[in-house]
């Protein structure tokens, strides 16, 4: 299968499964305040049902997101590191040095991103 059918497969599964992500509850106006006679009127009741939101959507699809670019960069740095190592092993100490600070960096980088992802994820009320 190549990779056009296989992101446009899950592009339409994506947009079957999000379908409840946009299926939200309709907008609840503010009471008008009640005139001096009048008696004020009933709260509105809250949907009887759960409904999604696009929050909890957006927090997995972002870390997942986040964990897999961080995955496919340390790959890189690994693979690099080991080719100039192989190649000069001479300059194998800094090379080695470089790569953790590479990947140091990286990692708080895909730390703050799923913890980001994971605070908006959990601010949703359902």
């Amino acid at each position: 299968m190549s990779m056009t059918k296989r992101f446009g497969l899950a592009g339409v599964v994506f947009l079957c499964f999000a379908v409840p992500a946009f299926a939200g509850a309709p907008a609840s106006y503010p009471e008008t305040p009640a005139t001096p006679g009048s008696q004020a009127a009933p709260a509105a009741a809250g949907p009887s049902s759960l409904s999604w939101s696009g929050k909890g959507i957006a927090c997995g699809l972002g870390m997942g997101l986040a964990l897999i670019g961080a995955g496919i960069g340390f790959g890189k740095i690994g693979a690099s590191a080991l080719d100039a190592m192989a190649r000069q092993p001479e300059v194998a100490p800094r090379v080695l040095t470089g790569m953790l600070i590479i990947a140091a960096m990286l990692e708080g980088v895909a730390l703050a991103a799923v913890v980001l992802a994971f605070v908006v994820g959990n601010s949703s009320p359902f």
